[in-house]
């Protein structure tokens, strides 16, 4: 049993030793944390700006190019307007024309047509309408 209590002692003895040279030991220095990148006044790094800066200029650019296509599209759509108003004024200028046309013939087939039957009236038989022959079944 003294043997035990000797071993046990000893292996207390040892462990605390260990502990004990443990605080003894100079402390090992803590890694080092990464240098910090010098903050700007407004709270942000150079690189942040950089990424920044380089952010702005895909939005302009790829904004600048839409806008171009947006303009481009503008133009394009007036110019199928023009034309289209063109082709409209022209396309109405034949109907008007033709609208004319055909009054004028209606008037003249009218007044003669008046004046075959003021004729008729008046007893000269060659201007009455001739009566239409029956169609055959």
């Amino acid at each position: 049993m003294s043997r035990m209590i000797l071993a046990a002692a000893t292996a207390l003895a040892l462990v605390g030793t260990g502990q004990a040279a443990a605080l003894q030991t100079p402390a090992a220095t803590p890694i080092e944390a990464p240098v910090a990148e010098k903050k700007l006044p407004d709270g942000t790094t150079p690189e942040e700006r950089s990424n920044t800066a380089r952010l702005n200029a895909e939005q302009a650019s790829r904004a600048k190019a839409e806008t171009t296509t947006y303009e481009q599209e503008v133009s394009a759509a007036a110019q199928q307007v023009a034309h289209d108003q063109t082709e409209f004024a022209e396309e109405t200028a034949v109907y008007e024309a033709e609208k004319a046309r055909v009054a004028a013939m209606s008037a003249e087939e009218r007044m003669k047509w008046e004046a075959d039957v003021a004729a008729c009236k008046a007893g000269d038989t060659t201007r009455c309408a001739q009566p239409v022959a029956p169609q055959p079944r």
